[in-house]
């Protein structure tokens, strides 16, 4: 027998009713994603952070020319429609959210995740051509964030080393065996003069935003061919980026002309990007054209059942009330520091504001400690800061950067040879004395067995069965000085030494 099927009160059909829910359902969702928002409001106020500022300032202007012309049409007024693709990426971007932030608390993370699951709840209220279209924007909104610091970080470390070991073979069967990894990476990184070697990393962070903003601009469909073109730009990256560690290798280490390898460094690098991304440009056009608008009018609408937006509701909010932030870290220990005999040193204390850049506002097990020395004729400030995770550690060229200085010159320096540390040169930015010297610096990172100045090298310690805590030194000097000079030398291994015995002795 066929009953007849029971009408909906009028009410619930009513505009007024559908922007009430929908409201609820925006409230909902910015209720669960609340822990986002300080995060992004550092990455996207504070001064290191400028590159990912200038491109999202870069892809906001894109988006808003993008829907002056008509590109995202959204129906507030409406119910939410039953879309799979926008529903899955929502709600797995929510679930995904509530296990990270718990698990992993990785900020990048969940601020990324937090992106993906908007769009897909926007898409709740585009038409489906209009949201695939628009697939690409948001990937790049996404892209803002620091990606290149934390691929560097995760991925450069192991990309370098395979780099280094590729041109080391490449070098050694044209004729020159004795050339080493490690001379590869100390010859490149000095030649660079950057934080860390370019192993190619940032270049696929910058490739892959050109990538998108080429896919979205000439319209070019998400597909499988689509998946392959980016897959060899990512590979046309690396070569680019190890047949110019070869290049500089085989011109400046294995013939000697030093001055030629540090004019060609950049140059390199330039043709090898600009090569790379005509070439996926072309690869672009291989993976087609998507479809236009007129061609999918005929489609059926999505269906907008009354059920969905109360369920839509349900489940954010049983998120939220799941949600459970990561657990807070317990303080470090603050070593009793035994500084070397011969360093007069006087207690500096740090402020408030500095500890709570160092610590995340607490959030971070952190013990710091800075004094003013004085070493012969060398004079300055010394920071130690100790702790168990890497998240805790901050490159000091940000630090600097902070405080109105700029890297003139970076570069790697042997104290001895298992004690590598870094050197930098500092100027005043901005100023009238910009580009001058004003200052030299030195930093290096310690455990209780290892010395690096590699912060990736420090990072992947953590992964270690038995994860170790690391010191962070950092000697900021008055004035420039020369630190390969046998005093600043002695100094370093000094504290090197008294650090050692400190960690050793199992006092962090």
């Amino acid at each position: 027998m066929n009953f007849p099927s029971r009408p909906h009160p009028g009410w619930l059909l009513t505009k007024p009713f559908h922007l009430l829910a929908n409201a609820l359902i925006l409230l909902l969702w910015a209720w669960l994603f609340r822990p986002v928002y300080p995060y992004l409001a550092t990455i996207f106020t504070r001064q290191e952070f400028r590159t990912n500022q200038v491109v999202l300032l870069a892809v906001l202007a894109l988006v808003a020319f993008k829907v002056r012309r008509g590109g995202l049409r959204l129906t507030p007024a409406d119910l939410p429609q039953l879309q799979p693709a926008p529903l899955f990426l929502a709600l797995g971007g929510s679930i995904g959210f509530v296990v990270a932030e718990r698990y992993l608390d990785i900020n990048t993370l969940s601020a990324s995740l937090f992106g993906l699951a908007t769009y897909g709840l926007l898409g709740l209220w585009m038409s489906p051509w209009r949201w695939r279209m628009g697939l690409p924007a948001a990937l790049l909104l996404v892209g803002a964030l620091p990606f290149g610091e934390h691929m560097e970080t995760f991925a450069g470390y192991p990309l370098r080393i395979a780099t280094a070991r590729l041109v080391s073979q490449a070098v050694a069967f044209l004729g020159t065996p004795n050339l080493g990894v490690d001379t590869i990476l100390v010859f490149e990184n000095g030649i660079s003069q950057v934080d860390s070697p370019c192993s190619g990393v940032k270049s696929l962070w910058t490739g892959g935003l050109f990538f998108l903003a080429a896919t979205w601009i000439d319209r070019r469909p998400l597909n499988r061919r689509w998946l392959l073109a980016g897959l060899v730009f990512a590979a046309l990256l690396l070569a680019a980026n190890l047949l110019r560690v070869f290049l500089l290798v085989l011109v400046g280490q294995v013939a000697g002309w030093r001055l030629l390898a540090e004019m060609l460094h950049v140059p390199l690098g330039v043709i090898g990007f600009a090569a790379a991304c005509a070439a996926a440009v072309w690869l672009l056009r291989w993976a087609g054209q998507t479809p236009s608008q007129a061609a999918e009018s005929a489609a059926s609408r999505p269906a907008r059942p009354l059920w969905l937006a109360p369920a839509l509701g349900l489940i954010l909010l049983s998120l939220a009330l799941l949600y459970v932030p990561p657990p807070q870290p317990a303080s470090a220990a603050s070593p009793a520091w035994q500084l070397p005999a011969g360093l007069a040193a006087q207690e500096w204390p740090l402020s408030q504001n500095e500890l709570d850049w160092l610590t995340g506002d607490g959030s971070l097990p952190v013990s710091a400690a800075r004094w003013r020395f004085t070493w012969g004729d060398l004079s300055g400030s010394l920071l130690l800061i100790t702790s168990d995770t890497w998240r805790a550690h901050h490159r000091p060229e940000r630090c600097f950067t902070v405080y109105g200085l700029q890297v003139q010159e970076s570069q790697p320096l042997l104290a001895q040879a298992d004690f590598p540390l870094r050197w930098l040169s500092l100027g005043a930015n901005p100023g009238p004395s910009r580009g001058t010297v004003l200052h030299s610096a030195a930093y290096w990172l310690q455990s209780a067995t290892r010395v690096t100045d590699d912060y990736a090298a420090r990072m992947w310690d953590d992964f270690a069965p038995q994860p170790q805590p690391w010191v962070l030194v950092t000697l900021l000097f008055d004035q420039p000085a020369d630190l390969s000079r046998r005093d600043a030398l002695a100094l370093f291994t000094a504290l090197r030494q008294s650090i050692h015995i400190t960690l050793q002795a199992g006092t962090p």
